[in-house]
């Protein structure tokens, strides 16, 4: 059973379908998604895909990007985790694809008939240009590195089909090698990127791009309506051109795209019950992307997650070693009104660079010394910002390290995800996130995930660690966690994003 559990936390994966319809009367293009049960395969292939992202994130570090842009984009773990998919048409006449809408990158691509050792091109149905009348020859290779894999391939350009619109002369990748498992299984033959032209490989305009330049639509929008309930046939809609009245409730509140790449905007403050986490309290940059299933951010403020709703992740030994020598040091420093980001550094944990700590690298000798330092550092902020809010409730000395004491216990486990009791829903608290001053609550039943596997019933919290490191971090991703909650509206026109009430 323990076994079972595991493959669960670290491989949740949520298949998905999908439908495309025609264009309403309403002048709306929309693309039907439709949701799938857990499929064990795809499961054992998100674990794989997600072993990899760990290994090239140690690897190539924040250097790696899924563009070719010379702007230093923030590499976003992709991992694909809950597929949203319809099917497109490619040439003339139009050869069928399922495609991923993924806001978290921006070319399209599909396997190529010329994609000879990769099995993956196999399983999946293949772009022959021979066969279309509208096909143009490009023959620039490229290469994109997702967090579940990589494909390589070449640039070809024709005509899509998107519901009953034609995009004409799309630029687009033919992908002749498809290295990850994730791309064997999964149930989509390629991916429509839906992100801004400054991350795409090659220069290719992303498909809205496009459709604004050859002007097919009548705003300058795309919007998300995704369907949370796992008994409902429909698992959402995906709408280009506009919004549907019937997808949302009350207003709509948009933030202006601070970075363009993803869409990526400032946030505030995440709350739990009401009280802040204290990390974001000076604001945090988020990205809204479609491509991840989870809520993902920094570890410091998913163990406070954890703790208030009971989700059980695997003890950290450095940072119970960090709270009980130096625990009682950093509530001096703090007390005697030492800068929160110089408070690690005093104690000889990290060095200050001027803005932010980092990790020790005179303590560095070899790698396992760098890595060991790196986790105590890392510990050691954590703590400053846990033992710094319960200052501020004036709470005992005692309280306070005993706190940060089961904070340790609440970190999430190495693959990011924490079980939660599916009994206890009904008593976790709200949470909420601060956008453009108003909050944007989540409850219990929003923010646990729960899976089905063999007629047990096993609930997951929905935040998961990842954190990235000043100047580009903190870093919040906001999943479909959020986008179910929150019917999301992506306006390039504006350069803004919009979020109200899901319907």
């Amino acid at each position: 059973m323990g076994q079972k559990h595991l493959l669960l936390l670290t491989c949740f994966w949520v298949l998905s379908c999908a439908l495309l319809l025609h264009a309403s009367s309403d002048g709306l293009l929309r693309i039907n998604l439709n949701k799938k049960r857990l499929d064990k395969g795809a499961l054992t292939a998100a674990k794989l895909a997600r072993h990899e992202s760990r290994l090239r994130r140690r690897f190539y570090g924040s250097h790696q990007s899924l563009g070719a842009s010379s702007d230093d984009i923030v590499p976003l773990d992709n991992y694909l985790d809950t597929q949203y998919f319809g099917e497109i048409g490619i040439g003339t006449p139009p050869q069928n694809f399922t495609v991923i809408f993924d806001t978290g990158s921006s070319n399209l691509w599909i396997p190529s008939s010329k994609c000879y050792f990769s099995i993956a091109c196999y399983l999946h149905h293949r772009y022959r240009s021979a066969k279309s009348n509208t096909y143009k020859k490009n023959g620039e290779t490229c290469t994109i590195t997702y967090g579940s894999g990589q494909i390589a391939g070449f640039f070809s350009e024709d005509n899509v089909l998107v519901g009953s619109l034609i995009v004409k002369n799309q630029k687009f990748i033919e992908t002749t090698r498809e290295t990850s498992p994730t791309f064997i299984i999964g149930k989509f033959d390629g991916i429509l990127g839906l992100g801004f032209p400054e991350i795409s490989v090659g220069g290719a305009p992303p498909i809205w791009q496009s459709m604004k330049e050859q002007k097919l639509v009548e705003k300058d929008v795309f919007s998300f309506w995704l369907n949370r309930d796992p008994d409902a046939s429909a698992g959402g809609e995906l709408v280009f051109g506009g919004v549907d009245p019937k997808h949302y409730k009350g207003s709509h509140t948009y933030v202006p795209v601070t970075r363009k790449g993803y869409w990526q905007f400032d946030m505030g403050d995440l709350l739990i019950g009401g009280h802040s986490t204290g990390y974001c309290a000076g604001g945090c940059a988020a990205i809204v992307d479609s491509g991840t299933s989870l809520l993902a951010g920094p570890t410091t403020i998913v163990a406070q997650v954890n703790h208030a709703i009971g989700a059980e992740g695997v003890i950290s030994t450095e940072c119970k070693e960090v709270v009980r020598e130096y625990g009682e040091m950093i509530l001096e420093l703090l007390i005697a009104q030492t800068s929160p980001q110089k408070v690690c550094t005093q104690i000889g944990l990290c060095v200050f660079d001027g803005t932010h700590s980092v990790s020790n690298p005179i303590e560095s000798v070899v790698e396992k010394q760098k890595q060991g330092s790196d986790l105590f550092c890392t510990a050691c902020e954590m703590a400053v910002v846990w033992i710094q809010n319960q200052l501020r409730e004036n709470k005992t000395k005692e309280l306070i390290l005993n706190y940060a004491n089961q904070l340790c216990e609440r970190l999430p486990s190495p693959n990011g995800e924490s079980t939660v009791d599916c009994h206890q829903i009904s008593k976790m608290p709200n949470l909420a996130f601060t956008i453009a001053n108003k909050t944007f609550t989540l409850t219990p039943e929003q923010y646990v995930v729960k899976l089905e596997q063999a007629g047990q019933t096993m609930c997951i919290s929905g935040f998961m660690a990842f954190d990235v490191p000043p100047p580009r971090g903190p870093l919040w991703i906001l999943g479909d966690v959020f986008m179910g909650a929150y019917h999301t509206v992506f306006d390039f026109g504006e350069n803004r994003i919009g979020f109200a009430k899901s319907a």
